[in-house]
């Protein structure tokens, strides 16, 4: 039986926490029915007044989150861009320029498991692990940062991962490796530009409810509905997260009220990560 992950989005409610703010979302579409990390933080951030550029490699998915937040009268573009490729990333940044005038956040959604410990994988399982998870952030900092020193600011939202920080009990050695790696980037950005009005901090999801999980996790693992359950028994909380609960952690961190939080990797998984200390 499929899963569809439940609607995290509560109902609409317009904000203006991100007004005349322009944000880029990188990997804004959702690789199933349901809400996926990215698709919910566009939306989120263009229900409190940004404009948001949605940029995935898979057309109608951008185009289906630029829809939504077309349909409750926000402002939005949708941009097909493969962000494991600088040219291709640049240009999704020219067009969002073209159109908006600025960029103030990139938000780095784009993120790929790729199963399989150190023997498991291949010279090119590996190196693909590393450049989904870890490429894109390196490219949009090369890209932007220019920009952000030239307009005087800007922001970094960096998806990660819990599994960059502790053992989750799969064995995703070029993830968590990469996910790692995030975090440590991130904080390179934000202590190297602290001076200059640029600020970057990681979010790191833990076992989140989303489209993902039932495509590359229950396949390998077992049927869906002993996943779900293994994974909500997982959490102290006793139940997975949703794709909101990202999206709404990285609101925070990218609004104003953060202006004084930078370097920061911060935890969204139901006090996960607090259970693996030793």
């Amino acid at each position: 039986m499929l899963h569809t992950p439940p609607n995290p989005m509560p109902p609409f409610r317009a904000g203006t926490r991100m007004a005349e703010k322009v944000v880029l979302v990188l990997g804004a579409g959702s690789s199933g029915p349901g809400w996926g990390n990215g698709k919910a933080a566009a939306v989120l951030y263009a229900r409190e007044g940004a404009q948001v550029a949605c940029i995935d490699i898979q057309p109608e998915a951008a185009e289906e989150t630029a829809g939504i937040i077309r349909s409750e009268g926000g402002t939005s573009l949708a941009i097909a861009a493969d962000v494991t490729q600088l040219g291709s990333l640049e240009s999704a940044v020219e067009a969002t320029i073209a159109r908006f005038g600025r960029i103030d956040v990139v938000h780095n959604n784009v993120g790929v498991v790729v199963p399989g410990g150190p023997t498991d994988l291949t010279e090119d399982s590996f190196q693909r692990g590393l450049d989904l998870n870890l490429g894109p952030v390196w490219r949009s900092a090369k890209v932007l940062l220019p920009r952000f020193l030239e307009q005087g600011g800007g922001v970094f939202v960096n998806i990660a991962s819990i599994a960059g920080i502790r053992w989750t009990g799969y064995p995703y050695f070029a993830y968590s490796a990469a996910k790692a790696a995030v975090v440590q980037a991130t904080k390179s950005i934000a202590l190297q530009y602290a001076g200059q009005n640029i600020r970057a901090n990681a979010v790191l999801p833990g076992l989140i409810d989303t489209p993902l999980i039932y495509r590359q996790i229950a396949g390998a693992f077992g049927d869906v509905e002993t996943v779900i359950a293994k994974r909500n028994n997982a959490v102290p909380t006793g139940r997975m997260g949703t794709a909101y609960d990202v999206a709404a952690a990285a609101l925070f961190l990218a609004s104003d009220e953060a202006r004084f939080v930078t370097g920061v990797a911060l935890p969204v998984d139901g006090g996960q990560s607090e259970t693996m200390r030793g």
